[in-house]
């Protein structure tokens, strides 16, 4: 007795839609200016020194990156400085925002997602890949849940084999 079997891909037919977020993640180096090094004995901002600074400083260095301004220190730093510094850098830096790598990331990714065209996806039942080779912040899904909400048909979160739903679409 002769058996053959034919492998049906379930998931190739059932008309979802994956999507990868860190298709999304802007390319670049990312670094950190840490305005703790211009404090003077780790405390205070001395206005003629970091002037100084500013001007001889290598802002070059920054080219074509995305750069977060912080002051790790317990410190109170004006709020012009933080302004100098983005000066200095807009030039170079291909992206500046205040915060921690985490904001940072937050922020790119959500001047990224904020262009989509979510008519894409309108009707869709959409997949949202939970695991890949990068980190995404949960902020990233997030915005783009919220995005994807007001077109999609429904929404579900993982790997097309094995999702958790999140959305669906009454009637």
């Amino acid at each position: 007795m002769e058996i053959q079997e034919t492998i049906v891909n379930k998931v190739a037919q059932s008309g979802l839609v994956t999507v990868d977020l860190a298709q999304f993640a802007p390319q670049g180096e990312r670094v950190v200016y840490d305005i703790k090094d211009n404090l003077f004995h780790g405390l205070i901002l001395r206005e003629k020194d970091f002037r100084d600074f500013v001007k001889a400083h290598d802002w070059q260095q920054y080219l074509g990156k995305y750069v977060a301004i912080t002051c790790t220190a317990d410190a109170i730093v004006p709020t012009w400085a933080y302004m100098l510094l983005a000066n200095r850098l807009e030039p170079y830096a291909k992206d500046i925002v205040f915060g921690d790598p985490a904001t940072l990331e937050t922020v790119l990714f959500e001047r990224v997602l904020a262009t989509l065209d979510m008519e894409t996806y309108r009707d869709q039942r959409v997949v949202v890949k939970g695991c890949g080779d990068i980190d995404i912040p949960e902020s990233a899904f997030v915005k783009f849940t919220s995005m994807l909400s007001k077109v999609a048909k429904s929404i579900m979160y993982g790997e097309p084999c094995s999702t958790v739903p999140v959305f669906k679409r009454k009637g």
